[in-house]
C-alpha cells in the first residue's frame, strides 16, 4: 500500500499541473493562520475586558476586594482607585510593584518580577536577533513563503550559519547573564527580608523543624543540652490520631448544632413575618423576648410545631429519627470534657512521640547555627531540617515518617511523576481521537458500527465530550502532582509547592513543548519521510523551524486569553454570587464566603509562564519572530497578575521566594534547548564550522552555570553572619536617620509610607526612615551591570516594609504555636442569627450551657433574608491574623 502511495506521489509530482497544485499545497499559509487565530482571539479578549470595565465598579468584592475587606489590617489593604471606567488607569499605573511586597507577599513580588523580566527579555532578543537574522533569513533562496521565509529553514548556504552562532552565543549568553543578575538580586532581597524586624521576630524565623529524629533523642532533656542555653521552647510532635478523631467529631456536631439552631430561628421568623402578613399576633406570648430562662425551645414553640423542628437519623435511612439541637446539646456534652482532658494530657508530654522535633530558640542566629550544623552522626537522622515553616503549613501526617520511609517514598513519587509525565500524551490521545471520529472509521472500517449512532449523539460525543474530558484532565494534572508532592514526605505546604512546581515545570517543558513541537514537525513530514527514509534529516530540518507558527499563534492565545480571563474572573464571580445564595444558609458560610480570597497555587502558576519563556529562548534564534510574540504575550500577563495581586488575590503559602531561583534555573532550560536543537540542525546540513563553535559555546555555558549554582547554592538555603552586625547599624539609622532620597531602592519610592506618591494605607511607622543608600544613583547601564553593588542588601534593605505590624505573641499562642492543631483546638464559637421574637436569644441560653454560642452581629433583614453587618466586617467569629 505504502509503494502504490509514495508511486502515486511520484507520478503526481511528474505531472507539472499536478506538481503546481501539490505545491500549493505544501505551502503553509502561516499568516493566513495566524491571522484566523488573532482576529477571533482578539474580538474575544476585547469582549472580556469591556465586561470587566463595566463589572469591575458594580462588584467591588469581586474585583476590588483588598481596597476594603475588613478581615484584612488596614496595612494590608490597596488604595481604592476612582471608580470610572478608565479613570483608574493613570493611578493603578503609578503603583509600583514593591507595592506587593509590602503589603501582600514576597512569592507575588517575585512573580510579577518573573513575568516583567522574562517580558524584557524577550524584547532585547527581539533587539539583538532580528536586524541580523531576519535579512539573513529572507534572503536564503530556501523557497519558503510568508511567515516561513523569517526562519532558520529557508536558509540554504552553510557559511550563512555563522550568523546563527554568533548571534546565539550574544542572546542566549544574555539569557544567562539575566538568570545569574536576577539570581543576585534574589540573594540580596532574601537577605534583606529575612533579616529585618518584620521577619527576624517571628516566631517561624527562630524555629527549626527535625524530622526523621531519633527515638533516644525525642527527650526534651537531652535536647536542651544538645543545643545549650540559646534554646527556648521544644514542641516533640505527638501522635495525635485518636485526639484529632475527637475534634473532628467535636468540631462536626457543633456546627451541625450551629446550622440546625439557624434552620429554627430563621423557620420561626418566617412563620412570624407570615403571621404579620395575615395580621394575627406578630409578638407571642406577653414577654416572648424576655422568655431565655424559660423552658427549652419555648419561644420557638410559639412559632414553630414540634413535628417542624429540626430532626435527623442517627444512621442513614434506617437509623432513629432524633431532635438535632437536643441531640447535638447532650453529645457536646459528652465530647468536649473528653476533648479538654486529652489536650492537657498531650500538654503535659504524656502522648506517644513521633520521630520530628520543633526547636524554638531566643535568637534568628542562633536558630539559623543550629539550622546549618549537622545535627546527627549517623547519616539521615535528624534530617532533612527547615527553618522558617509557618504552623499554619505544617502537614503533620508527614512528621510521622522516618528515614527510611521518607526514601521510599521520594523513590515512588520520582517514579510516578516520571510516568505521568512520558506516559500522560496516552489519555490525551485517546481525547484527540474521540474529535475525529469519522477519520478513525476510515482507518479501522470494522468500527463502523459507530455510524449506527444517532446524529445528535455522535456529534455530542465528537464535539463536547473531547472538550469536556480535556478540561478534566488538564485540570485533575495539578492536583495529582500535589498529592505526590505531598506523598513523597513534604512537611509543610510550601515544601509542597516547591515539589510541584518542580514536577510541573517538567510536564510543561515535555508534553505541551517538545513532545507538541517533534509530532507538529514530523507529521508535517511523515509523508516525505515514508517515501524517501533517506531523506529524514533533511526534511525534519526543514520543518523543524515551521513548527514555530504554531507557538506564534499559541503566544496570541495565551497572552490575549489568560490576561483578560483573569481580570474578569467571570467563573468566580458567577459561583461566589449562585452559590453563594444557594449554599450559604448560615452567618458563619455567608462570612467565610465574603471574607476568604482567592489564592494563587504557586507551583502550578510559576511553571505554566516559565515554559512560555523557555518555548520563546528555544525558537529565539530558528524564528525569532516567536520572541516579538513572546514579548507581548508575557506583558500582558503581567499587567493581569498586577491587577490581581494588587486588587483581588492573597498569599496562603509563603515559600520565602523560593519559587523565583527556582523559576530562573528552569529557565535555563530554554537555552540548552536552543543549543541543542542549534547543534542537531547545524549536523543535518553538515556544517561542521558551526557545529564546532556551538559545541564550544555548550560547554563555556554549562561551566558557567556549575559555578554560579556552586557559589548562589549556600545563599539560597543559609543567612549569613556578616550581615547581623550590618542590620544592627541600620536598626540604629532607623531609630535616628535621615529620610531617604530617590535613590534609595530599586524599585521605586520609600517602601512604607508612599510609593511614587502613592500612600499607603493604616501604615503608622514608629520609626523614621532609613538613610540613602551607600552609593550615588546610578544609571540605567551601571545598575543593569553591576547588580551585586546596585541591588546590594542595603540598597532592597530600604524595601523591606516597616511598621507593618507589631510582631508580639500572647502566651497561650506562644505556648501552643507547634503543638498539633488538635492540642491547641478550641471549643468552636457558634454565630446564629438574631430575630425579633426571641427564639435565638433562648436557644443561646440554653446551648451557652454547653458550648460558647452568640447571635451578635447577624439577624435578618426586612424580607426576613438571613443577612449580617459587612460593614463592619469582624464578626464574632472572626480571628486576628498571627504573624508567626
Amino acid at each position: 500500500m505504502s509503494f502504490s502511495f509514495c508511486q502515486n506521489t511520484n507520478l503526481a509530482g511528474n505531472n507539472p499541473d499536478a506538481g503546481s497544485a501539490q505545491e500549493d499545497e505544501n505551502n503553509n499559509p502561516s499568516l493566513s493562520a495566524l491571522l484566523s487565530t488573532l482576529v477571533p482571539v482578539v474580538i474575544l479578549s476585547s469582549a472580556l475586558v469591556t465586561l470587566f470595565l463595566l463589572l469591575r465598579p458594580k462588584f467591588k468584592r469581586n474585583y476590588q476586594p483588598r481596597t476594603f475587606l475588613g478581615s484584612l489590617r488596614p496595612q494590608e489593604r490597596t488604595p481604592a482607585l476612582p471608580s470610572g471606567l478608565f479613570a483608574w488607569f493613570g493611578a493603578f499605573s503609578k503603583i509600583p510593584d514593591s507595592f506587593v511586597l509590602n503589603h501582600q507577599s514576597l512569592d507575588g513580588f517575585l512573580l510579577l518580577r518573573y513575568l516583567k523580566i522574562a517580558s524584557a527579555t524577550c524584547l532585547i532578543g527581539c533587539f539583538i536577533t532580528w536586524p541580523v537574522l531576519f535579512p539573513i533569513n529572507i534572503t536564503g533562496k530556501g523557497g519558503m513563503k510568508e511567515l516561513d521565509l523569517l526562519t532558520f529553514g529557508n536558509v540554504v548556504d552553510k557559511n550563512r550559519y555563522y550568523a546563527h552562532v554568533f548571534i546565539a552565543w550574544i542572546f542566549l549568553g544574555f539569557v544567562f547573564y539575566m538568570v545569574a543578575r536576577e539570581s543576585i538580586y534574589y540573594v540580596n532581597l532574601r537577605q534583606a527580608y529575612l533579616l529585618s524586624p518584620l521577619y527576624a521576630h517571628r516566631m517561624s524565623s527562630r524555629t527549626v523543624l527535625f524530622t526523621s529524629v531519633p527515638q533516644e533523642y525525642l527527650n526534651e532533656g537531652l535536647l536542651r543540652r544538645m543545643f545549650g542555653r540559646q534554646l527556648k521552647n521544644i514542641w516533640i510532635a505527638n501522635d495525635c490520631q485518636e485526639i484529632e478523631e475527637l475534634v473532628d467529631e467535636r468540631d462536626k456536631v457543633a456546627m451541625k448544632l450551629e446550622v440546625a439552631e439557624t434552620k429554627l430561628i430563621k423557620l420561626a421568623n418566617a412563620n412570624r413575618l407570615q403571621a404579620m402578613k395575615k395580621g394575627g399576633q406578630t409578638d407571642g406570648a406577653p414577654g416572648a423576648a424576655d422568655q431565655a430562662n424559660a423552658e427549652s425551645g419555648s419561644v420557638a414553640a410559639q412559632w414553630v410545631p414540634i413535628k417542624k423542628r429540626p430532626t435527623h437519623r442517627l444512621k442513614p435511612i434506617i437509623g432513629k429519627k432524633v431532635d438535632t439541637i437536643n441531640w447535638c446539646r447532650s453529645e457536646l456534652e459528652r465530647l468536649i470534657p473528653k476533648v479538654d482532658a486529652l489536650q492537657a494530657t498531650h500538654r503535659a508530654g504524656n502522648g506517644a512521640f513521633i520521630p520530628s522535633v520543633f526547636v524554638e530558640f531566643f535568637h534568628q542566629s542562633d536558630a539559623q547555627s543550629a539550622f546549618q550544623s549537622l545535627a546527627h552522626h549517623h547519616a539521615l537522622h535528624m534530617a532533612p531540617r527547615f527553618i522558617g515553616v509557618n504552623p499554619d503549613e505544617v502537614i503533620w501526617k508527614n512528621l510521622k515518617m522516618n528515614w527510611k520511609s521518607r526514601v521510599v517514598r521520594n523513590i515512588v513519587a520520582l517514579t510516578l511523576v516520571a510516568l505521568l509525565v512520558i506516559f500522560w500524551s496516552i489519555p490525551v490521545g485517546f481525547v484527540g481521537i474521540l474529535s475525529n471520529i469519522n477519520s478513525l472509521i476510515r482507518l479501522a472500517p470494522w468500527l463502523g458500527f459507530l455510524n449506527k449512532i444517532p446524529p445528535q449523539i455522535f456529534g455530542v460525543v465528537q464535539g463536547l465530550l473531547p472538550a469536556i474530558l480535556l478540561a478534566v484532565l488538564m485540570a485533575l494534572l495539578p492536583v495529582i502532582l500535589r498529592m505526590l508532592a505531598r506523598f513523597s514526605g513534604a512537611p509543610s505546604l510550601s515544601a509542597v509547592e516547591l515539589r510541584t512546581q518542580n514536577f510541573y515545570f517538567a510536564f510543561q517543558v515535555i508534553q505541551v513543548f517538545l513532545i507538541t513541537t517533534l509530532s507538529s514537525a514530523a507529521s508535517a513530514s511523515v509523508t516525505s519521510i515514508l517515501c524517501s527514509p533517506g531523506d529524514a534529516p533533511n526534511l525534519l530540518a526543514e520543518n523543524l523551524p515551521k513548527a514555530s507558527n504554531f507557538y506564534l499563534s499559541y503566544f496570541v492565545l495565551q497572552g490575549l486569553t489568560i490576561s483578560s480571563g483573569a481580570v474578569l474572573g467571570i467563573v468566580g464571580l458567577v459561583l461566589f454570587r449562585l452559590l453563594g445564595k444557594v449554599l450559604d444558609t448560615t452567618p458563619r458560610k455567608m462570612y467565610k464566603r465574603w471574607s476568604t480570597l482567592s489564592a494563587l497555587g504557586w507551583g502550578t502558576v510559576f511553571p505554566i509562564y516559565t515554559n512560555l519563556t523557555v518555548i520563546a529562548i528555544t525558537y529565539s534564534i530558528i524564528a525569532p519572530l516567536v520572541l516579538g510574540f513572546a514579548t507581548i504575550g508575557l506583558y500582558l500577563i503581567y499587567l493581569a497578575y498586577r491587577y490581581n495581586l494588587l486588587f483581588v488575590f492573597n498569599s496562603n503559602v509563603d515559600t520565602k521566594g523560593l519559587i523565583y531561583p527556582r523559576a530562573l534555573q528552569q529557565t535555563t532550560t530554554g537555552a540548552y534547548l536552543a543549543i541543542v536543537c542549534l547543534i542537531g540542525l547545524f549536523g543535518i546540513r553538515a556544517a561542521p564550522g558551526p557545529i564546532v563553535l556551538m559545541v564550544v559555546f555548550l560547554i563555556f555555558v554549562v561551566l558557567f552555570h556549575i559555578s554560579l549554582n556552586s557559589a548562589l547554592e549556600p545563599l539560597l538555603r543559609y543567612l549569613p553572619k556578616s550581615l547581623e552586625a550590618e542590620e544592627e547599624s541600620l536598626l540604629a539609622s532607623e531609630e535616628g536617620g535621615s529620610a531617604p532620597s530617590s535613590s534609595d531602592m530599586d524599585n521605586g519610592g520609600p517602601h512604607d509610607k508612599k510609593h511614587n506618591g502613592f500612600s499607603a494605607p493604616g501604615v503608622h511607622p514608629t520609626t523614621k526612615d532609613l538613610g540613602p543608600a551607600p552609593h550615588k544613583k546610578p544609571n540605567f547601564i551601571t545598575k543593569f551591570l553591576r547588580p551585586d553593588l546596585y541591588t546590594d542588601y542595603h540598597t532592597l534593605r530600604r524595601l523591606v516594609p516597616r511598621g507593618f505590624a507589631e510582631i508580639s505573641y500572647d502566651p497561650v499562642v506562644e505556648r501552643d504555636a507547634y503543638y498539633h492543631p488538635s492540642i491547641s483546638s478550641q471549643t468552636p464559637l457558634l454565630w446564629v442569627p438574631r430575630d425579633d421574637a426571641g427564639v435565638s436569644r433562648q436557644e443561646c441560653r440554653h446551648s451557652g450551657k454547653v458550648i460558647p454560642i452568640t447571635d451578635e452581629g447577624a439577624g435578618f433583614d426586612a424580607k426576613g433574608k438571613l443577612a449580617w453587618d459587612e460593614e463592619n466586617a469582624r464578626p464574632p467569629i472572626w480571628q486576628e491574623k498571627i504573624y508567626y
